[in-house]
């Protein structure tokens, strides 16, 4: 059982920035892929960036630009680094990853409030 910590979460203001962190309870390089997902209230969870194994990251359209995803294997933990904050960016951001494609494990959520 994989465990995930997020924390890295609070309240910014519009053009602000934050970095999320997700430390995981076993070597990341283990991993197929490693994510970042926001739920805002009344939507739907949506995925905001991936990373995986080779490297290779992906990012929804609203955050092109603006966030980065990174991992650091020597620490077991992946980051999510946002970047000009919007309030529609406000959401709870869940981490969760890929083991052996058909395993995948969250993390419990961290606030992200962003006011105008």
């Amino acid at each position: 059982q994989v465990q995930l910590v997020e924390s890295g979460g609070g309240l910014v203001q519009a053009g602000g920035s934050l970095r999320l962190s997700c430390a995981a309870s076993e070597s990341i390089l283990r991993f197929d892929a490693m994510e970042w997902y926001r739920q805002a209230p009344g939507k739907q969870r949506e995925l905001v960036a991936s990373i995986a194994s080779d490297g290779r990251t992906n990012y929804v359209d609203s955050v092109k630009g603006r966030f980065a995803i990174s991992r650091d294997s020597a620490k077991n933990t992946f980051y999510l680094q946002m970047s000009s904050l919007e309030p529609e960016d406000t959401a709870v951001y869940y981490c969760k990853v890929d083991l052996r494609v058909v395993l995948h494990y969250w993390g419990q959520g961290t606030q992200v409030t962003v006011s105008s």
